[in-house]
């Protein structure tokens, strides 16, 4: 009997499956390995070249017959998909097994291999349906080419399986937001690439095909869910340890990494891990990933100022913020390129049209969509800004130009801030379909907030969700980077385009466009707007007729009558996992000045999922209504935690310490508060209070002068100011004492600084009395 091979299939085929969402190499990767001589091996090597060039149906149908031999599944399963997943979980590991009970050796690596491929062979086809287009006829069922099972098995009728599967993936208290397909790919790779991991293996991918799958199933909910943070924090965490360096990536692969490859996938492990954190809201920890992205593609990033033209009509050159990027390895040297496969007009035409944003010339703006700058301009400066990027260099770009967006507070000067990485993009030649597609998106959402642009804006969305449906590019060439990238889902895109449609006025299209994603919130707004709530209940009733166990629904039809009753139903047919339903009866009972009752559903809704962003916030406010500031005050200490730029939660803990006569810990929660809440008179009346509490007078005195301005002298604290002038005096009284016992050439020059600074405070009390 021959000796078992090192297993140097399976990590080719590890490798073979991340070049998919890696963009191509400039220099080819080596021709294939043959299969092993094993009865699978040619079944994995076909399952592997049909998830390389798109076509995940046939690399499931390749893999999924033969896993499923194994399988217990009876007639009795096709009416209850949890019980047929649980056999189907047991037939996996049945063949993970084999016949020598895991033994590492041949027949054990082709079973790897083949299950590997079917799970990325899901998760791929499920973000080909709902993030990157085009979309193909799948079945909903991702085992539907199985010999063992009956035609009956292929269709769903009324959705019962596909309704369970959105059932499960809301099971940590979100709900899926919006119409998806094909959800029970993302149930079925995630049952695959588990069983991989019960193994305990040294598969180091899986990890990180399982945050990949993780985050997908975070974007597909209408809101943060802590149960997948732990997820993605246990599966980032590994997939650093194992991707993050480039000695540890070379040393696992070795001699089948193409030239550059180490740092490529070194690189998008970590602006995946930066993108995870940004999408939680976690940004100094969001940044560092970035910074550690940037360095290992050797990109450095700056900003600086360039004269040059923003309109057409325009006639003197203005400063304009450019994006200078300087690179240590230039793209010919990285070991990408950005080559399309398809027939040669198809990537003409596609090289002609490759951005969805209208010319120069388009007779919609006379805004430039980059600077023009001015020809006098330093070369170097200006030839800077035109270096040709590699993709994975311009996807940490973007990712740049979301850390901007989420570290900058929601204003008009954040798009002016995002503006030089999103021009920077737009300037390169070549960029991956998902980059492109990307830097669209953050155009459109800076363009549509400026009375200019919006029109522009408009459009540039049309065309981008019609660009999306087209069949080419196909779909192997747009995953490239597609987990490297925060491109949002169809559905979300599309809501966004409906929101768009609004705020331009065209609400009977924004109308057909929400209907369309089931998003019955935005269709309630939109029929709240033209006055026609009740067609919107009589439109959820007659859902309801058909889906009546689905508790967004239910939820929905809660928000348009204002009925409790309704929230209750959604808790029942939810089995109590309704976060949403938990919460609006808790603002019900906060309406009804029912604050223990409320506060106890707070409790339960945040249980159920603590990242909701203002749960925390209103949970304190009903705490300290309910006269519990212990928890009220753990409330909002966890607010500032998620989201640390709130200022009214800010506010609400130094009144907390305040009353609790913690003077020192109120005045450090104040001076948080004022960054962000800096034209609140009331909140610099409340620190005035507490400064003096601690004795600080100049600090009473400025944050009184706060007040004055901020309230244009009408509201000011006579008792306050009295307490400080009688302080002031006695300080005076002390100082002169002092002076009187020194002599007179000795006067120290500690006396004299106190001296001023008495002198100064008496200077700023007279104005504040003025």
């Amino acid at each position: 009997m021959a000796s078992s091979p090192p297993p140097t299939f399976l990590r080719e085929a590890e490798l073979r499956l991340l070049r998919c969402t890696l963009p191509t190499a400039a220099s080819r990767p080596p021709v294939p390995s043959p299969p092993p001589l094993h009865p699978l091996g040619p079944v994995a090597a076909s399952a592997l070249a049909a998830v390389e060039l798109g076509d995940y149906a046939a690399a499931l149908a390749s893999a999924v017959r033969h896993i499923l031999r194994a399988s217990a599944s009876t007639e009795a399963d096709h009416d209850s998909p949890a019980q047929f997943y649980a056999h189907l979980a047991a037939a996996v590991e049945v063949f993970l097994l084999g016949d020598v009970g895991g033994a590492v050796d041949e027949g054990f690596e082709c079973r790897c291999a083949l299950v590997l491929s079917a799970a990325v062979a899901a998760l791929l086809a499920f973000t080909q349906h709902n993030v990157t287009g085009p979309s193909r006829k799948y079945s909903s069922f991702p085992c539907f080419s199985t010999s063992s099972l009956d035609e009956r098995w292929y269709s769903d009728p009324g959705g019962k399986w596909e309704a369970w599967a959105s059932h499960h993936l809301a099971s940590f208290g979100s709900h899926v937001h919006g119409k998806f397909s094909l959800l029970q790919f993302i149930v079925f790779a995630e049952l695959l690439l588990t069983s991989i991991k019960s193994l305990d293996s040294d598969f180091w991918s899986v990890s990180w095909w399982l945050c990949r799958l993780s985050m997908s199933q975070q974007n597909i909910l209408d809101e943060l869910s802590s149960s997948l943070f732990d997820k993605v924090q246990v599966h980032k965490n590994k997939m650093l340890t194992r991707f993050g360096e480039l000695e540890r990536v070379s040393s696992y692969w070795g001699s089948f990494l193409c030239d550059g490859e180490g740092a490529s996938l070194v690189t998008t492990a970590l602006l995946e891990a930066g993108l995870a954190e940004y999408k939680y809201g976690w940004v100094d920890a969001s940044r560092l990933h970035l910074d550690s992205a940037q360095e290992a593609c050797g990109i450095h990033l700056s900003l600086t100022g360039i004269l040059g033209f923003r309109t057409v009509h325009q006639v003197d050159a203005k400063s304009q913020m450019v994006l200078i990027a300087k690179t240590t390895k230039p793209a010919a040297d990285e070991g990408q390129s950005t080559e399309l496969t398809g027939a040669p007009g198809d990537v003409l035409a596609l090289r002609k049209t490759r951005s969805s944003v209208p010319g120069e010339s388009d007779e919609f703006c006379d805004i430039l969509r980059t600077p023009l700058l001015a020809q006098d301009v330093n070369d170097s400066n200006s030839g800077s800004t035109q270096i040709l990027l590699t993709p994975v260099q311009q996807a940490a770009v973007l990712a740049q130009c979301l850390h901007v967006s989420r570290r900058s507070r929601s204003d008009e000067m954040s798009g002016w801030e995002m503006a030089p990485y999103i021009e920077s993009i737009d300037s390169q030649d070549d960029s991956c379909y998902v980059v492109r597609s990307l830097c669209d998106v953050l155009r459109i959402r800076w363009e549509s907030t400026r009375s200019r642009t919006k029109q522009r804006a408009l459009l540039m969305m049309e065309n981008l969700v019609e660009d999306i449906s087209k069949e080419f590019p196909v779909a192997s060439e747009r995953a490239r980077l597609v987990f490297a990238v925060h491109m949002p889902t169809l559905p979300a895109l599309r809501k966004e385009y409906g929101e768009l449609l609004i705020s331009c006025g065209l609400l009977g299209e924004a109308l057909n466009v929400f209907k369309d994603l089931e998003l019955w919130d935005n269709l309630i707004y939109c029929y709240r707007l033209s006055g026609k709530v009740a067609d919107a209940v009589s439109l959820i009733n007659t859902r309801l007729s058909i889906t009546p166990n689905d508790p967004k629904l239910w939820c929905s039809l809660g928000d348009a009558t204002n009925n409790d009753d309704h929230y209750k139903k959604a808790l029942e047919v939810s089995n109590n996992k309704s976060a949403r339903a938990l919460r609006s009866l808790a603002r019900s009972a906060y309406n009804k000045n029912d604050f223990y009752t409320s506060k106890i559903l707070w409790e339960s809704a945040l249980a159920l999922n603590s990242l909701y962003p203002d749960g925390w916030f209103a949970y304190g406010t009903t705490a300290w209504k309910a006269k519990d500031l212990e928890k009220a005050l753990d409330a909002f200490s966890r607010a500032v935690q998620i989201d640390p730029e709130n200022g009214e939660a800010w506010n609400n803990i130094a009144c907390l310490h305040m009353i609790r006569g913690k003077s020192k810990a109120s005045v450090q929660s104040f001076r948080e508060a004022i960054k962000f809440k800096r034209n609140s008179w009331e909140v610099w009346e409340n620190y005035s209070t507490v400064a003096l509490e601690t004795g600080n007078i100049q600090l009473t005195l400025e944050a009184t002068k706060m007040v004055l301005n901020l309230s244009f002298n009408k509201r000011f604290n006579v008792d306050l100011l009295d307490k400080v002038m009688t302080i002031l005096e006695e300080q005076v009284t002390h100082l002169s004492d002092t002076q009187e016992a020194n002599s007179i050439g000795n006067t120290s020059d500690e006396s004299n600084k106190d001296t001023r600074q008495s002198s100064q405070l008496l200077d700023m009390i007279s104005l504040s009395r003025l």
